[in-house]
């Protein structure tokens, strides 16, 4: 893991289409941008904002998401999470994301993700198998 700066910043954008919906994830019954797939788009956001920082081998898994969603946004309107690392402690890494679309501000979140090795990860979770 190389070191990481504390204020770096990476956006990413989406569209709100049918499959990003409330009524279509069952997270509500009206067709808006769902909680759901803002926790998604934050998490890929800070995911893609580490993974310069990581060694050959490593990723990352997020861990907690303390997310609110503030504001209602309508099908056919693109939505724009920002993350900016707000932390470091060894393999810890918090983050602060932002999410607006094109009228207000919609969601933030506090986020943590652990950087882990891939492979040692995926065989722990494995062993559950039996």
């Amino acid at each position: 893991m190389k070191e990481m700066q504390i204020g770096a910043k990476l956006s990413l954008s989406a569209a709100v289409t049918p499959d990003k919906l409330a009524s279509t994830m069952k997270s509500g019954e009206l067709p808006v941008f769902a909680t759901p797939a803002m926790a998604a788009l934050m998490e890929e956001t800070a995911a893609a904002l580490l993974k310069p920082f990581l060694d050959e081998g490593e990723t990352s898994v997020g861990t907690a998401l303390n997310l609110a969603h503030l504001a209602a946004t309508p099908e056919g309107l693109t939505v724009t999470a920002e993350a900016e690392i707000t932390a470091v402690d060894r393999r810890k890494v918090s983050f602060r994301v932002i999410v607006r679309d094109p009228a207000e501000e919609i969601g933030r979140a506090d986020h943590d993700r652990f950087v882990v090795n891939a492979e040692k990860f995926l065989e722990k979770a494995n062993r559950k198998k039996g």
